[in-house]
């Protein structure tokens, strides 16, 4: 091999990896374990660059500052949640999303995010409890219609317009996720989930 090959091959292996090579999991994975070990309120971006072992330009590419990267490792977490909770296996449409959204109501009350969050830094949730909807709660609303009407094709869930109704269930199951543990000890959740099925099962009765 000639030095000229060689040298083009050294200069080739140490250019910084593109961007867009970089995957997007690898930095949202950083920053749940910096969030878990610090809190978000200490944790800068220049820490997730260096957890996750990118350049802090490369991390400014895809969110301007450390409540955007949360934002998005929230959207992740909660459409993971979505994702395994609406299975088609249930008798009926009622049922179905019924057991969906009693399932993942569960899941968040006890996600490690959503308690570290609500432990050391509460305010990060205000604007999305109190001003405007984020991307999980727009998944969500979505997910749920959607689940209504297949309940309302199939005769399990009552008439009713499924946009309204959604909303009514979001607003009853935030509720239940955030402010459970006021209500409950941790022992006695699955209470405040029996509850919760009883109340939505009822309210979606044809």
């Amino acid at each position: 091999m000639s030095q000229r090959s060689s040298e083009s091959d050294q200069e080739t292996s140490s250019r910084p990896t593109p961007a867009n090579a970089i995957g997007e999991e690898r930095i949202l994975d950083a920053a749940y374990e910096l969030l878990l070990a610090i809190g978000m309120r200490r944790m800068t971006m220049a820490d997730i660059a260096r957890h996750a072992e990118v350049s802090r330009a490369t991390l400014y590419r895809r969110w301007p500052n450390v409540q955007a990267v949360v934002a998005a490792l929230m959207t992740r977490e909660w459409t993971i949640a979505l994702v395994s909770a609406f299975q088609p296996d249930a008798a009926d449409g009622r049922a179905r999303l019924v057991e969906g959204v009693v399932e993942v109501v569960a899941k968040t009350r006890v996600h490690p995010l959503m308690r570290k969050i609500i432990e050391l830094d509460p305010e990060f949730l205000t604007p999305y409890l109190l001003e405007r909807r984020g991307s999980s709660t727009v998944a969500h609303l979505a997910l749920v219609e959607e689940g209504i009407r297949q309940g309302q094709a199939d005769g399990s869930i009552r008439e009713g317009d499924p946009v309204w109704l959604a909303r009514q269930i979001i607003l009853v199951s935030l509720a239940s996720a955030v402010s459970g543990p006021v209500m409950a000890e941790k022992d006695e959740y699955p209470k405040l989930d029996e509850e919760l099925r009883v109340m939505l099962t009822r309210y979606l009765a044809p």
